[in-house]
């Protein structure tokens, strides 16, 4: 079986990482793998981190051990450390926030979609795959491309903005604090 990569598009980054129990649940989380390429730079030492236990079906595990397997071989970003170094400067795609550290990678099975943050620096975790039922996702991400939209108490739009945008708060004498929003439903 042969995968292909594409570089994360849009808002597909907010996914590589950590979400409510809501947003996981909408999107089908299973669950994500963090691993490392250790002192040699060579091996792949990783935990598996699960989300839903009756997610991870056989189904699921037959599509993810095969795209991890297929990416592992030689020459491929997750063989060893070298080999993801040249794959994230040759593809360029980065998260504007890291400052060029993180790279990040969408891999589609047939059921399944792979997010995988990658970062080739020695001393870090290398990966975070974190693996969705991929239906459920692209429905989420379609719906949260709308933006986020914030109302009045007769639910009236005020202003939207689009999912991961901030907003500042202002509180009187205070100093204004800003906030990171997510889409959850409209």
């Amino acid at each position: 079986m042969e995968f292909t990569s594409i570089p994360l598009k849009g808002t597909e980054y907010l996914y590589t990482y950590h979400n409510s129990q809501q947003i996981s649940g909408q999107t089908g989380l299973v669950g994500y793998l963090r691993a490392d390429f250790g002192s040699s730079d060579c091996g792949f030492f990783h935990t598996w981190n699960e989300h839903r236990a009756d997610y991870n079906t056989d189904e699921f595990k037959a599509e993810f051990y095969a795209a991890i397997d297929y990416f592992c071989e030689k020459g491929r970003f997750l063989h060893k450390r070298r080999d993801m170094a040249n794959f994230c400067y040759e593809v360029g795609k980065t998260f504007e926030y890291e400052n060029g550290r993180e790279f990040g990678v969408r891999v589609d099975s047939e059921h399944y979609a792979f997010l995988m943050r990658l970062n080739p620096n020695k001393g870090e975790y290398n990966l975070y795959c974190y693996c969705y039922k991929k239906d459920w996702l692209d429905s989420h991400l379609e719906r949260s491309g709308k933006g986020i939209r914030f109302i009045d108490s007769k639910y009236n739009d005020l202003f939207r903005i689009s999912d991961g945008g901030c907003i500042t708060i202002e509180y009187p004498g205070e100093k204004p604090v800003e906030r990171y929003c997510r889409f959850i439903d409209n």
